[in-house]
Parts: structure tokens; C-alpha cells; sequence
């Protein structure tokens, strides 16, 4: 049963992460990879969220490691780092490893503290 819940998850986050990314790199003409990076924070926020709820393994298993796993990505940002290192952009590949873990850690804290003030 968590396998099955994992994988709709996953079917739901893939997609959505797809779309978000096109989109929003679609209204940049920067060499900055927002898309990933949008995904990226909205995704650890939303973790830290379901991570501080008294939440069953059923939802961590759907909304946690399904969608979220898929929503976020972890080898694209790396790629991407990677691409703009190669493109001759090392501040936009700093900026964006360094934005990344900073804004990711601060949106699940963020996350976290919404869901401490709503289940009170």
C-alpha cells in the first residue's frame, strides 16, 4: 500500500514541477535557473510543513515522499549548476547552490513553524 501511495504522489508531483518550471523560466531571460529553484523552495517548505504535523505514515508516504519527492530535484539543480559553470556564469552558480540551501533550510523551518502555529 505505501509503495501505491508513493507512486501517486510522485504522479502528481512530477508533472506539476514540470509546469512550474516551464513557466516560471519562461518569464526570465536570465541564465539563473528560477524554475528549479522555485520548485526547489516551494518543495522543502511544503516538507517542513507535513514533517511537523502529527501526520500518518499514509500522507508522509503520499504528500511526503511522493509529491514532494517529485516536485523537488536534486539532479536538476545540479545539472544546472554544473551547465552555468561551463557556460562561463560561476556567480550565477554560486548564487544559486548557495540561494538554494540557504532558502530551502529557511522555507522548511518556515513550514515547520506554520504547521507548529496551526496545531496548536
Amino acid at each position: 500500500m505505501t509503495v501505491l501511495l508513493v507512486a501517486l504522489g510522485a504522479a502528481l508531483g512530477a508533472p506539476l514541477r514540470y509546469l512550474t518550471d516551464r513557466a516560471v523560466q519562461a518569464r526570465s531571460d536570465s541564465a539563473f535557473p528560477w524554475g528549479t529553484f522555485t520548485v526547489n523552495i516551494c518543495g522543502s517548505a511544503l516538507l517542513g510543513f507535513l514533517a511537523a504535523l502529527p501526520a500518518s505514515s499514509a500522507l508522509m508516504a503520499l504528500a511526503g515522499t511522493g509529491f514532494c519527492g517529485a516536485l523537488t530535484t536534486y539532479s536538476t539543480f545540479g545539472y544546472e549548476t554544473l551547465r552555468l559553470v561551463e557556460q562561463g556564469t560561476r556567480l550565477y552558480a554560486i548564487l544559486n547552490v548557495s540561494a538554494s540551501i540557504v532558502a530551502g533550510l529557511g522555507a522548511a523551518y518556515c513550514g515547520m513553524a506554520l504547521a507548529q502555529a496551526v496545531t496548536v
